[in-house]
């Protein structure tokens, strides 16, 4: 019996479109991810669920085929070198003129399409009609309606790409104006010819708009382009216009008579929902208070209140000494340290491996895994907020403040990214086109806090500050702060000077997200830090335990148990070499100092080595700067490889890391040393270095911008 031909469905669709959405709903827990060949951009792809011989490819957002990031070229190489069998173009049903732009680029390219007009249900609330009949006539393609958060609709999607895979690709009706097709006709005959009849018309307007990969891809030789440049010179002085604006304006002329033969707007000339609520929350003076309001709340709930009632049984009852089911005073059931004890005790378990398994093992992964409610928690409300589409307006108001201090709110993606961890947010940076912009973003984009970093906020809010919510929001916003401090430093240097990237970015209407895809993505984060903790953390609380156990002992090295000082064991010698360097920043302690050192193989091992060595009496204020310290310095290991891979030089690496650790520094040595004089400890001789820090930062953020300086020298010279 013959094997089932597989079939591939290639998804596109904008930013924001719901594209992701639809896979996740289309392929399940059927996905693998990797990445694409030669390039780190992320490749999913997946099963469609009931039919192991359908593939679904979710290719990167886009907004056109002309590629200029690495996901628009990764992108359009699948679509022309790949050749899938059906794409299924996902568009915003809100935002239909904008989304269509992409379409129209898709219908050329040969390969059968069907269009999924997505947020319909947001469409029908605003009492806004789309006419798909009259679309699909206009598009010669099948249109359907879905809702992708809601799944309505996905499968009878699924099933016409799949209907539409075993067919021929139809021709678009769309013509440009005469002049423009007298010159697409000539660079057909000149170049593409020997193609098939549905893929010339492509790369004709490619060649039209003088891309060059596709120029380079065909092997076009000089004469030839010279003698295609005559039309297309010809075209440009007809239509007054470079080549790029007039295949780009003709395409937005045909897409506007489409949308008014197929979309009726009830209220039109009205402002939405989505409108009302943008002129507060993206309102020029509102709307900075209202994200510092709205991040407070959310760490409010995660950190103070409703997570800290969770964490607060895991790290007392499951992983202390026990907790009564549901509050029934028969109930008691002993921790996981209490009943594995016990079995070690029954079986007469050495002392030292009796440690290793209580103190190193459970004490070490139990502190860590202690705080997953949390993090959880605060998962779920960025899921939220993110689905909402509410920190799409964050990104677009960032870029007001970042752009007025030379910096592109391209940068602010990232940081929204890295919020769950810093690698994928380090990664997310390639979009940036610029090499300067692209290299200051990964420098600064792991000083926001991360998951892995959310237990050390949780662990010295809880122990410093009685679970205080300010705690965990002054460190949200003082990452904040660092990348905007950062920025206006760097940016008047030789090496990040020039002007910042054009940040464009689709504002998609709000919208309610569903339970299923917030618990989702909140699993999907969750879960990968719990998996951190069954590997990393496990064996880094192995090593901890391993180090400050083992040391010298009158002379005898080896396992001393209790006799053992920490400051004698392994580890303990490695931190006293050390441990000066931060005194000045007030914790200058064995301690402090092995959890700082571990923080760089994971962030939340710092909370590992307070599990296993019991948490060291510390000042509000040195705890503060401690946990300050930890969170802006050099990030784990993990997200130094992904610097070291974006940044494609060691050279660079080094710079990040010690710019990152530098500016730690500095920022604490600030906060301790004027903590301490304003709380009546007196002018000390670090006082007066970390004045010196101070003035220093205050030179470099005021001074003139050279770049700028040069420019308008310039400009006044001529």
């Amino acid at each position: 019996m013959a094997e089932k031909k597989q079939i591939r469905i290639a998804l596109v669709g904008n930013p924001n479109s719901g594209k992701t959405t639809l896979f996740n709903a289309l392929t399940g827990s059927n996905q693998f991810v990797g990445n694409w060949p030669g390039v780190t951009v992320e490749k999913k792809e997946g099963k469609l669920k009931g039919r192991e011989d359908v593939i679904v490819t979710d290719l990167p957002g886009v907004y056109s085929l002309s590629p200029y990031t690495p996901e628009e070229v990764v992108a359009r190489n699948y679509l022309i070198e790949e050749d899938p069998d059906v794409v299924l173009n996902i568009i915003d049903g809100t935002n239909l003129e904008r989304n269509l732009y992409l379409t129209t680029q898709v219908l050329e390219l040969g390969i059968p399409v069907v269009v999924a007009i997505n947020m319909m249900d947001v469409v029908r609330k605003n009492k806004d009609s789309i006419d798909t009949q009259k679309l699909s006539k206009a598009l010669r393609c099948t249109v359907v309606e879905i809702s992708a958060q809601k799944e309505t609709g996905i499968n009878e999607a699924a099933e016409a790409a799949i209907a539409a895979a075993g067919g021929e690709a139809a021709t678009p009706l769309h013509i440009f104006s005469g002049a423009t097709e007298h010159a697409l006709a000539h660079i057909e005959e000149a170049t593409v010819h020997d193609l098939s009849d549905l893929k010339q018309r492509w790369y004709a307007i490619k060649l039209f708009e003088r891309d060059e990969r596709v120029i380079a891809k065909l092997g076009i030789t000089d004469r030839v382009r010279e003698h295609i440049e005559k039309d297309i010179r010809a075209a440009e002085r007809e239509m007054d216009d470079d080549a790029d604006s007039i295949i780009a304006n003709e395409r937005y002329e045909y897409i506007g008579e489409v949308v008014k033969t197929c979309y009726t707007k009830k209220r039109r000339g009205m402002d939405s929902t989505s409108d009302k609520i943008d002129r507060i929350v993206t309102n020029r003076f509102l709307a900075l208070p209202i994200f510092f309001l709205v991040m407070f709340l959310v760490y409010f709930i995660s950190i103070s209140t409703v997570g800290a009632w969770g964490t607060n049984w895991a790290n007392e009852g499951l992983f202390g000494e026990g907790f009564y089911l549901f509050g029934i005073k028969d109930c008691w059931i002993p921790g996981i340290p209490v009943v594995v004890g016990d079995l070690l005790d029954a079986v007469n378990c050495a002392g030292w491996l009796r440690s290793l398994i209580i103190d190193g093992i459970i004490g070490g992964v139990g502190s860590v895994l202690g705080f997953v409610p949390q993090m959880f928690m605060l998962f779920l409300f960025l899921a939220f907020l993110e689905a909402c589409g509410y920190m799409s307006r964050i990104a677009f108001v960032m870029d007001r403040i970042f752009r007025r201090f030379g910096l592109s709110g391209k940068s602010f993606i990232p940081m929204l990214i890295g919020t769950g961890c810093g690698v994928p947010g380090i990664m997310a940076s390639r979009t940036i086109e610029n090499d300067s912009d692209r290299r200051m973003t990964i420098i600064t984009t792991t000083f926001i806090p991360c998951g892995a970093k959310l237990p050390v906020i949780g662990l010295i809010a809880s122990a410093m500050f009685g679970g205080a919510a300010w705690v965990a929001t002054s460190c949200y916003f003082a990452g904040v702060g660092a990348v905007i401090i950062s920025g206006i430093i760097l940016k008047k240097t030789k090496m990040f000077a020039g002007e910042a990237t054009p940040f464009v970015m689709e504002l998609p209407a709000y919208h309610m997200p569903t339970p299923k895809n917030l618990l989702h993505s909140m699993w999907e984060r969750g879960f990968a830090f719990i998996k951190k903790a069954g590997t990393i953390i496990l064996v880094a609380s192995i090593v901890i335990w391993l180090g400050s156990n083992f040391g010298t002992v009158d002379g005898s090295f080896g396992y001393h148990g209790d006799a053992l000082d920490l400051e004698d064991s392994v580890l303990g010698m490695i931190a006293r070499a050390i441990a000066w360097i931060f005194v000045p920043i007030g914790f200058g302690n064995v301690r402090e100092t092995i959890a700082t050192l571990m923080g760089l193989l994971a962030k939340e091992e710092i909370v590992g080595v307070f599990g296993v060595l019991d948490f060291a009496g510390l000042t509000q204020l040195a705890a503060y700067s401690f946990l300050l310290f930890n969170l802006l310095c050099a990030p784990c290991f993990a997200a130094i490889g992904a610097i070291r891979r974006e940044m494609n030089s060691a050279k660079w690496t080094w710079f990040a890391i010690g710019y990152q650790c530098t500016f730690a520094y500095a920022v604490c040595l600030m906060v301790y040393q004027f903590g301490l004089l304003f709380t009546g400890n007196g002018f000390t001789v670090a006082t007066g270095f970390a004045t010196l820090v101070f003035a220093t930062l205050l030179y470099l953020f005021f001074r003139p911008n050279q770049t700028e300086v040069k420019k308008h020298a310039s400009v006044a010279g001529k």
